[in-house]
């Protein structure tokens, strides 16, 4: 266990943000799985633009890597193109 002040604080602190970086990560990877899932062209293009308002916010915010972000994008696309 820590003896400075400081590291108490910084454990507080890193606990914090892991949590807050595991919800974002978890909502991402759902939203993901959700599109991913769906069988339907219409719903998927509706769904689409959501997922990825969602990826590229959490790329900008260094949540995940610009390149994860532009790999998934790219896929759903091909996921989508391939239900029409």
């Amino acid at each position: 266990m820590a003896n400075h002040k400081s590291s108490l604080k910084r454990i507080r602190q890193e606990e914090k943000r892991r949590l807050h970086n595991r919800y974002y990560a978890k909502t991402m990877r759902n939203a993901v799985r959700k599109l991913r899932a769906t069988t339907d062209q219409a719903e998927a293009v509706a769904l689409y633009p959501k997922v990825q308002k969602c990826l590229d916010k959490l790329a900008k915010r260094n949540y995940i890597h610009k390149n994860k972000a532009a790999n998934l994008k790219a896929k759903l696309c091909a996921h989508i193109a391939k239900l029409g």
